[in-house]
């Protein structure tokens, strides 16, 4: 007996299906990452040389989720929301862009960089860099700047702080704008290191320079005048 299955029934059991297989394929999760803002790329190829880093971040921060900072002051992961490629790398990205349009020079390179000879070098650490849907964007860091002899120049510590709506792509354009005022304040600190690295070695070592003595003429002996012969009468001469 042949079984004859009505159009109805049949619309029916695809759309079972379809829904079925919709249910079974995980829905995406939003990824984010750092906003550079205004920054471009610098125009001076031979301008100042920097050494960025070593960049140290909290342990908590290398987490690929996006967390979230409550009100008690514990963080938990977001259940909708990833970092694209990892918050650190984001941080050594953006500061490396940041630093190289506020300095207008190309000569700029992460560390670990061996054979570069740099005017200056920033060692930062960064020990926290978070939001929350009721907690304002907060980064808490410490800048170290060396000169070209690898001598300690500035160091400072900072706490930074920007408000938001509550939403994540607010938190991570707040978390953003944190960051770039951070490399815009170290920007600034940088740039008397490199006027230092500038100034001839020479001129610094310089010593003023020493009037000669004045060389006394010896004394003047008063001149003995010669006596010259007189010539009297019959070839005699007397003196």
């Amino acid at each position: 007996m042949m079984t004859v299955v009505r159009p109805l029934a049949l619309l029916l059991t695809t759309l079972l299906t379809l829904s079925g297989c919709s249910l079974l394929q995980p829905k995406p999760v939003p990824l984010y990452q750092l906003d550079a803002g205004e920054a471009v790329a610098p125009k001076q190829q031979n301008g100042v040389a920097v050494l960025v880093g070593p960049v140290s971040i909290a342990d908590y921060l290398r987490n690929g989720n996006l967390l979230q900072r409550q009100a008690d002051g514990s963080l938990m992961a977001a259940p909708n929301a990833r970092w694209a490629s990892g918050l650190a790398n984001d941080i050594d990205q953006q500061l490396l862009r940041q630093l190289a349009w506020r300095l207008d020079s190309q000569r700029l390179v992460l560390a670990p960089a061996p054979g570069f000879n740099a005017d200056a070098q920033v060692m930062l650490t960064i020990t926290r860099l978070d939001s929350g849907p009721q907690e304002p964007a907060v980064l808490e860091a410490q800048w170290r700047l060396l000169d070209r002899r690898g001598q300690l120049r500035d160091s400072r510590l900072i706490h930074l702080e920007e408000k938001h709506d509550g939403s994540l792509p607010q938190q991570v354009k707040a978390q953003s704008a944190l960051l770039q005022r951070m490399a815009a304040e170290l920007a600034v600190a940088i740039q008397p290191v490199v006027a230092l690295a500038e100034q001839p070695a020479a001129s610094a070592r310089k010593k003023p320079t020493q009037p000669k003595p004045e060389v006394q003429a010896p004394p003047q002996v008063p001149r003995i005048p010669v006596a010259e012969p007189i010539k009297i009468e019959k070839g005699v001469f007397r003196f």
